[in-house]
């Protein structure tokens, strides 16, 4: 049997060699296009991100800064969508070992164990299956930030109602990681049995001081959750650096995988603390009707029913995809972006961003305000005039718009975005 470091290190050799190749299928059903990452030159690098742009198929004239929300496929993955959902149908084979080969890939990305994985439709699954699977009676409290996306306060709210669990939030601090760690160890009790914190927050983009946070919550036995939504596929994850207890993410944002993709990590020592919340016929590996049944092995026992082997085949292949690039040349270009927009918007009078400045609390989002404008009409004007696709931030009742920079946008489109502000500042 492979241990851990084997294993990633098999890996790793597995993405070196793809990307040597310098294989990406970019053709769209119907040409016959191949297209190859060039070699990235720091002299030129626009080049290198010209041909990355290139094969997301983004709409010349649109500046998408939305994949906080939903972020689009590239050409690897959408052939790879394509090609075999044809090839299923025509064997009509549910391909299982797709899910195998799958799972060995995102155990990598991850820092994990193939077993450790399990695939969901999105975060809000995982976040679900963990809140709903966690052993909590009524009384026991559960902690998380009070900017958490809807799917990362429901699942807990919903056994709130359920179950008689007490809920207990604070509020994310945009200055200072340390005073975050405080603010959570603030409500820690001897009934609290779980925290939850978003990676990065969904309203404000502040990247969480996780790791500190875990080292705490292991020393006070407390099971630590991480709803990644908005880190998986923008910031490089090693979940055993993180050390937190199980860590959720979405495949149809950063990572550019189909819609209704996602991926539950569950530390292999905590598995059975995870009681699955729905069963079915890959729940268990044996069981009887007399009162006999033993969980599948693996985190993979959460997975229940029939699902889309090409979706999963794609979102493996975005991983490939972001591999070939280079995680953390994917962090760096996206933090670079939204470094360009934060301090051109702070710039403009009449601007308050709320996503902080210090490198180790902000990623690739930038939220702000635009004074005298709402924040969905500061959307839809940006969008009539100058076909920049931004979020409305409604959560907290910030009311303000949120950008995203991911490796497919330019620095002119950050231009634009601040050049767009400051022409409506002075109107």
């Amino acid at each position: 049997m492979l241990n851990r470091k084997q294993f990633l290190r098999g890996v790793g050799a597995g993405a070196a060699a793809w990307a040597l190749a310098g294989r990406v299928a970019a053709a769209e059903p119907g040409t016959a296009v191949a297209r190859a990452l060039p070699g990235y030159d720091d002299a030129a690098p626009e080049n290198f991100w010209r041909e990355v742009r290139a094969a997301y198929g983004i709409a010349p004239d649109l500046a998408y800064l939305n994949c906080g929300g939903l972020g689009p496929m590239p050409a690897p993955v959408r052939a790879k969508l394509g090609t075999m959902t044809e090839a299923l149908n025509e064997r009509v084979d549910a391909a299982h070992g797709t899910f195998d080969e799958a799972r060995k890939v995102m155990a990598g990305f991850l820092g994990g164990m193939p077993d450790e994985v399990c695939f969901t439709r999105n975060a809000t699954e995982g976040n679900s299956i963990i809140a709903a699977g966690l052993a909590l009676a009524p009384g026991d409290e559960v902690i998380f930030e009070t900017h958490a996306h809807p799917g990362g306060s429901l699942p807990w709210l919903n056994q709130a109602r359920r179950r008689g669990v007490v809920v207990r939030v604070f509020e994310p601090d945009a200055a200072s990681a340390g005073e975050n760690v405080r603010r959570m160890l603030q409500l820690v009790t001897p009934r609290t049995k779980a925290v939850q914190v978003s990676h990065v927050t969904a309203p404000t983009g502040v990247v969480m001081p996780v790791a500190e946070m875990a080292a705490e919550l292991r020393k006070r036995n407390i099971w630590f959750h991480v709803d990644g939504a908005q880190s998986l596929g923008v910031l490089p994850i090693d979940v055993q650096a993180l050390g937190c207890d199980s860590y959720a993410a979405s495949g149809h944002k950063w990572l550019g995988g189909p819609r209704e993709t996602g991926v539950l990590w569950i530390r292999a020592a905590r598995l059975d603390d995870v009681a699955p919340t729905d069963a079915g016929a890959y729940t268990s590996c044996d069981f009887d009707f007399c009162g006999r049944l033993v969980y599948a092995a693996g985190a993979r026992r959460h997975e229940f029913g029939t699902r889309n082997a090409a979706a999963i085949g794609a979102l493996a292949e975005a991983v490939r995809w972001q591999q070939a690039i280079g995680r953390e040349r994917i962090a760096r270009r996206a933090g670079e972006l939204a470094r360009r927009v934060r301090e051109g918007l702070a710039s403009i009078k009449g601007v308050t961003v709320l996503t902080p400045s210090r490198p180790e609390l902000c990623g690739a989002m930038t939220t702000f305000k635009l004074a005298g404008h709402a924040g969905e009409v500061l959307q839809r004007e940006l969008m009539r005039r100058d076909r920049l696709r931004c979020r409305t931030v409604t959560e907290e009742k910030l009311d303000a718009l949120r950008v995203s920079t991911h490796v497919f946008n330019t620095p002119d489109e950050c231009d634009r975005v601040v050049a767009a502000v400051s022409a409506l500042a002075r109107a």
